[in-house]
């Protein structure tokens, strides 16, 4: 989409999100915006304000069924919506170990349901009058089974296949459907990674690219591009036992997990 006035956003206070909200803040541009963290939210708020775009915050877990329907269906009553970003994202390791039952129930909960607890809702809402598009933030890591992240890439593929699959639908009903799958950004989740992170790219860099690849309607925005190449080649070209040797070298992800805005 072009020029996009009215932009919903979860995960908002932080990361993606909120670098996402400060590259759509402008002049006759409303935005609506969701996170966890009242403070942060409303100093995202305050900067998207002063670039002249009308900002309406709400504190909100994207795993509450009836309110993130209710958070949408007035959001669009009040300014049509044009765009819908289902950012929201928590992510967790296993610091060697296993990954923790509680934790790998939170981040799919996060990571699934509350990507269906925004694209669903969104949905209806656009498909009535034909009009509108959907992101839906997944993950590179969400192509690779990684063992020190289990729960994390697996809801990120989860929401991925679900998103390329719904794009075929959704067309039918004037509905856009993108699905991003960025490599490293700086943000939250990622300051407690104790590993090198190659390619690594500021929220504002991604938030650039993100936006050119929604403005084209592209079925997938995979970035950067070096790094998802080599992930792809590796999962369709190595023999399955080389490639759980090779998975098996990868450094341990902290065992901890928090809003990443991703």
């Amino acid at each position: 989409m072009r020029h996009p006035k009215s932009i919903l956003i979860t995960g908002a206070s932080s990361g993606i999100g909120e670098s996402l909200a400060r590259r759509y803040a402008g002049p006759s541009v409303t935005l609506f915006l969701a996170g966890r963290n009242s403070e942060r939210l409303s100093d995202v708020a305050c900067v998207c304000e002063e670039a002249g775009a009308s900002v309406f915050t709400i504190v909100l877990d994207v795993t509450d069924t009836a309110r993130m329907s209710d958070w949408i269906f007035q959001s669009d009553r009040q300014a049509p919506l044009d765009i819908i970003i289902a950012n929201a994202g928590i992510s967790g390791g296993t610091s060697g170990g296993i990954e923790p039952a509680r934790q790998t129930r939170r981040i799919f909960d996060v990571n699934v349901d509350g990507v269906l607890n925004t694209v669903l809702p969104g949905f209806d809402v656009m498909s009535q009058r034909e009009h509108g598009q959907i992101a839906i933030v997944s993950s590179l890591a969400g192509f690779l089974p990684l063992p020190s992240a289990p729960a994390y890439g697996a809801s990120k593929a989860a929401v991925r296949h679900f998103g390329e699959a719904f794009r075929i639908s959704a067309s039918q009903r004037g509905v856009a459907v993108s699905v991003v799958c960025p490599g490293f950004v700086h943000s939250k989740m990622t300051t407690t990674n104790p590993f090198p992170m190659p390619f690594i790219m500021t929220g504002e860099k991604a938030a650039r690219i993100i936006a050119k690849g929604l403005q084209k309607n592209r079925a997938r925005i995979a970035f950067p591009w070096l790094m998802y190449c080599g992930i792809w080649l590796l999962g369709s070209l190595c023999p399955s036992a080389l490639l759980r040797v090779l998975l098996r070298c990868l450094p341990a992800k902290p065992a901890v997990s928090d809003d990443s805005g991703l």
